[in-house]
């Protein structure tokens, strides 16, 4: 069952190809921090711009340094055939990260019928992602349910949705072992007071230690304590989505010194703005 803290790393750029050397420091320090398992190939790693051979290879630094924790890997697209190509190419990883199906807007019965053809093809635990402002199509908490009854490799979703409601009724709903992740930074607080078992976090690329330790008071009960680091950490959850993700978190790191600030189109650097945001933000902080 994944818990805690969990990263959606970044994928440094020096100039055109992948830095992987950056990458291999940037897992090193989230390791040292204390994430508790970590996701390359998502939303935030920029995954489609990635080629087969450099999906590859970013997951085999990240085993490299996990130190055993799990890594989950991206591996979603909008056909089942893709996926499957994917979940082939990234087979080392201990566990897969599915997003619900973009662009197409399938109906409740093709999600489920989704899912269950992706998670039938692996033995590993899938954990579904819920992006609805990215994809265009939300998995309803009943078909969540559904899929977490009836496939037993289906072990988890992570919800960026941001309809309490929605959450509430998984949470409510779920069968014994099946994680609800947080995917949005601002609602971890509420959504593990509300019995939530963690996050899968941006901001943790640019503060892992005190995102680490949030999540862990959390996990331990010490809901005020939680609280005030809510409070501290908000501005820099709010602020690394000023643009688009991962464009602030990119210009974040630049400035902490430990990636370039490069992406590949269609995302572009950090307009001067949001910089200067971002610099007040890390100021406050460090």
């Amino acid at each position: 069952m994944l818990k805690g803290l969990g990263t959606a790393l970044l994928t440094p750029f020096k100039g055109k190809e992948v830095d992987y050397d950056a990458f291999a420091a940037t897992v090193d320090w989230q390791v040292e921090a204390g994430t508790d398992f970590l996701v390359p190939l998502g939303t935030t790693g920029e995954t489609p711009t990635l080629s087969d051979s450099e999906k590859l290879q970013v997951l085999e630094v990240t085993l490299q340094h996990a130190q055993g924790r799990p890594v989950v890997a991206g591996v979603g697209s909008n056909s089942v055939s893709g996926t499957l190509a994917n979940i082939r190419l990234l087979q080392d990883a201990d566990a897969f990260l599915v997003v619900v199906p973009f662009y197409n807007k399938p109906p409740q019965r093709g999600i489920y019928e989704y899912f269950k053809a992706v998670a039938g093809a692996t033995a590993k635990p899938v954990i579904i992602y819920n992006v609805p402002g990215r994809t265009g199509s939300n998995i309803e908490a009943d078909t969540t349910l559904a899929l977490a009854r009836d496939i037993p490799n289906i072990a988890g979703i992570k919800e960026a949705s941001g309809n309490f409601a929605q959450i509430k009724a998984i949470l409510d709903g779920r069968p014994q072992g099946f994680s609800v992740l947080s995917g949005n930074d601002d609602d971890t607080f509420n959504l593990m007071k509300a019995g939530a078992d963690g996050v899968i976090s941006v901001a943790s690329n640019v503060f892992p230690s005190a995102v680490a330790d949030f999540v862990h008071a959390l996990q331990a009960g010490r809901i005020e304590e939680a609280e005030g680091m809510d409070r501290q950490l908000h501005p820099l959850f709010k602020n690394l989505f000023v643009e688009s993700n991962p464009i602030p978190a990119k210009a974040a790191m630049a400035q902490l010194g430990l990636m370039e600030n490069s992406l590949r189109l269609p995302l572009v650097p950090a307009t001067p703005e949001t910089e200067e945001i971002i610099r007040k933000t890390l100021k406050n902080l460090f």
